[in-house]
């Protein structure tokens, strides 16, 4: 984090970052000595709730963070920065949109939080659009102008007041990575399935390490004293209640729950009851340590795909495993009547000989089982994301696949990422295709 007293005094000359969050109430005009070099600018943070109007002075601005302070309209000014490509302004108070601030290059826009009830037109004429992030607003309707949007792979609009998923966004060529819980338009979760989950009460918990830390919540390692049984070693979430990019965390929670039990699911053991400061909390089974995450989350080059590390190398068997598994898992899942949402490497945990696990259901959604025109749309999205695993799959195997087996595969990723949604096959065909 950079400093008022570094920018005022010249020593931040040349940067292309600057981060600063200091209780600002107004933007440094400091800010434009680094208009030469300047690419992000991260003013999260702050109690600002205006932007100048020559902020298109910024010519090499690429990326705007204005999260968490006081704005209550997307400032006009930020349309006319023609080099920038993201802008994020989530947790403010933002009523109005303006289609004039939406620059030309738009690909990515973060709105997550705020108390917007309409979107401009403007926005379905931005031609590079491809991350939509509208969690916790007011929205009724999404404008028909964003079926123009042909390279849109994530919309996040859970948790607003849409009562219908628009056809056109269902038939959208690229659209990927889709939540829409906690909208008045969703299926209810299994209440039987919810009922039935064991509760498990706080006092018999004992907090150890922490484990990770994710936007919905915090995962502990515990240990878990049942009466008349040795202490067992689990995992527990305490999720944090707050609004987060994908939704609510306790739509994630239900989702978890009601995703039932599968050998490429991480097992819930229980529902916390009795925490002291009435927190929700799941318990679950314990991950053994050789499992570690198969990608990073995307960056602000990649946008919607994942990072990889650069020495990531499976072999056929391997590689062949993982996605067996995942095909596996989110073809019981829509059974469920689920729809994972974020079916990302970045959400699986797997080990050498490739068995998996498919976590984090922060996106999750519920549909209907029935096979309806809507659920099969909603599922051939999905699909769509397990063919942009199974290419990044099949780019990184260095072993035991020939020619004729890859042709095979490589004929599978295509069908599953064709523009044509309801032409894709479903999961049952592309398990038929990995078991051949």
């Amino acid at each position: 984090m950079h400093t008022l007293e570094q920018l005022r005094a010249g020593t931040l000359a040349g940067i292309t970052r600057l981060d600063l969050s200091c209780g600002l109430t107004e933007f440094p005009r400091e800010i434009f000595d680094l208009a030469d070099s300047l690419e992000v600018l991260n003013l999260s943070g702050n109690a600002m709730s205006s932007l100048p109007d020559d902020l298109h002075r910024l010519t090499r601005l690429r990326v705007l963070f204005c999260s968490d302070n006081l704005f209550t309209e997307l400032p006009a000014c930020v349309g006319q920065c023609a080099a920038l490509t993201m802008i994020a302004f989530k947790a403010n108070r933002i009523e109005h949109v303006p289609g004039a601030a939406l620059p030309p290059l738009l690909r990515w826009l973060i709105l997550t939080d705020n108390c917007i009830g309409e979107l401009p037109t403007e926005l379905g004429e931005r031609p590079y659009l491809q991350k939509l992030m509208l969690a916790g607003n007011r929205l009724q309707s999404l404008p028909q102008s964003l079926r123009n949007c042909h390279r849109l792979e994530l919309i996040r609009i859970a948790a607003n007041q849409i009562s219908q998923l628009p056809e056109w966004l269902l038939a959208l060529p690229s659209l990927t990575w889709l939540a829409y819980a906690g909208n008045p338009l969703e299926t209810e979760a299994d209440a039987a399935a919810l009922a039935a989950t064991p509760s498990i009460s706080w006092s018999q918990l004992s907090l150890e390490q922490l484990l990770g830390e994710g936007a919905s919540g915090l995962i502990h390692r515990a240990a878990w004293a049942r009466p008349g049984h040795a202490d067992t070693q689990v995992a527990v979430k305490l999720y944090k209640g707050e609004m987060t990019s994908d939704g609510s965390p306790l739509h994630e929670m239900n989702a978890c729950i009601t995703a039932g039990i599968h050998p490429n699911l991480i097992r819930v053991e229980g529902r916390v009851v009795d925490h002291p400061q009435d927190t929700a909390g799941l318990v679950m089974q314990l991950i053994e340590p050789s499992y570690r995450n198969l990608a990073a989350l995307p960056s602000l080059a990649t946008c919607s795909r994942d990072v990889y590390a650069e020495d990531t190398r499976f072999t056929a068997d391997v590689a062949l495993r993982i996605a067996r598994g995942i095909a596996s898992v989110a073809e019981h899942l829509h059974r469920q009547g689920i729809t994972h949402g974020d079916l990302y490497g970045h959400n699986i945990l797997w080990n050498e000989q490739g068995d998996c696990l498919l976590g984090d259901f922060g996106a999750a959604s519920f549909h209907a089982t029935q096979d309806t025109l809507e659920s099969r749309a909603l599922q051939r999205i999905e699909v769509r994301a397990f063919g942009v695993l199974l290419g990044e799959l099949l780019e990184r195997i260095d072993s035991g696949l020939s020619d004729g087996e890859r042709r095979r595969l490589e004929d599978l990723q295509q069908r599953c990422c064709q523009p044509d949604v309801l032409a894709r096959p479903g999961f049952d065909e592309v398990i038929q295709v990995l078991n051949d």
